[in-house]
């Protein structure tokens, strides 16, 4: 049994399995999660008979790391070898009031955006909840400031992987791990609807939706994901979870592509949809991380600040990302997680229009 991965009701129910009494779950949490331990020999304060039967019958294993990169302004990217010719990415952002880790939930991505390097490398395979935590576990390791901040912002939709997020999850805000409230741990999607209900039943955190166009039409070529869930109903949907969110908004993210999505028009555009659909918001605008496959362009910064202008103008609270990472391919848009000997993505390519098989996977 891997316990890396085990939220705190599954972990106690390990543990009485092995005859042990329900506080060993909270030792062996502070154990993993606060103290970082990466065996079972070193947790002094467990009796032990109780240290041999765990290494006998448990694990705490996470993917291993092939490169670890530092950019130029500080930001940390590792490599991780998810098997079978795969990586993943996971991405820290310092700043000066907050550490913000960037964790993947899949290896690939299905949802094929269009702007994103990660779509175009198609899809792979769903991360468990302990390599989607043992992210995290590895990087409050390695790094000299803490994570203070998390943002399932990485490789994979989180919301086609949702039985494996929501025990990570409850790791992340759990007193006995690593204790994080939940309007510092974010989740981003592409606007799986069903999904976006479901988390907000079984542990709603701070929201924000990848957006990227005003209407149905534009929406259908960037996030493909649009025509199996249209604005309407991704509205709909930002209200019902606005109900049981930390935070009284929802955060939308639109990307800037040269003279696809950045006029003025289509910002107005932008604010006429979220009064019309009376959804409480932010706006984040990213500058495109431009890729050779994608055949788009980043919008002028002049271009940026002008649509954000309007929509501040409008009384939405509206910022700009500032680009971190770039030097490394680590910022919005551009992990890809390649290593050598892959697998060829078009012999296991899986995307949106097939959603029989991606909607069982995530449920």
């Amino acid at each position: 049994m891997n316990l890396l991965g085990l939220a705190p009701g599954p972990l106690e129910e390990w543990v009485g399995s092995i005859g042990e009494k329900p506080f060993r779950a909270r030792q062996l949490l502070k154990w993993i999660h606060q103290r970082g331990a990466v065996s079972f020999e070193g947790m002094t304060d467990l009796a032990k008979p109780f240290r041999a039967r765990l290494e006998q019958e448990a694990s705490l294993e996470a993917l291993p790391v092939l490169s670890d990169k530092t950019a130029s302004d500080g930001t940390r990217k590792w490599l991780l070898d998810a098997g079978e010719g795969n990586a993943i990415e996971t991405v820290f952002i310092p700043e000066d009031d907050r550490g913000t880790l960037c964790v993947s939930s899949q290896a690939g991505c299905a949802v094929a955006c269009r702007f994103c390097s990660t779509g175009h490398q198609g899809f792979a395979r769903n991360l468990t909840s302990a390599e989607m935590i043992g992210q995290l576990h590895m990087a409050n390791r390695l790094l000299s400031q803490p994570v203070t901040n998390v943002v399932m912002m990485g490789m994979g939709e989180p919301l086609l992987n949702l039985d494996a997020l929501v025990p990570a999850l409850e790791l992340m805000l759990d007193d006995n791990a690593y204790g994080l409230s939940r309007r510092r741990v974010t989740v981003s999607t592409s606007g799986v609807v069903p999904m976006m209900d479901r988390l907000g039943q079984a542990c709603p955190v701070a929201l924000a939706v990848s957006l990227h166009a005003p209407d149905d039409a534009l929406r259908n070529e960037l996030v493909p994901m649009n025509k199996k869930y249209p604005l309407s109903e991704l509205m709909a949907a930002c209200r019902r979870y606005l109900h049981v969110a930390p935070r009284d908004f929802i955060t939308f993210e639109y990307v800037m592509l040269e003279g696809v999505n950045d006029s003025a028009t289509q910002a107005w555009a932008l604010i006429d949809l979220v009064t019309r659909e009376a959804v409480s918001c932010k706006f984040n605008l990213i500058p495109f991380n431009p890729f050779p496959q994608s055949g788009l362009k980043r919008s002028r910064p002049e271009t940026i600040r002008t649509f954000a202008k309007v929509l501040s103008d409008a009384g939405f609270v509206t910022t700009i990302r500032k680009t971190r990472g770039e030097d490394i391919d680590a910022a919005c848009g551009q992990l890809a997680g390649d290593i050598q000997d892959r697998t060829p993505i078009s012999s296991r390519m899986r995307r949106v229009d097939q959603p029989l098989l991606d909607m069982r996977s995530a449920s």
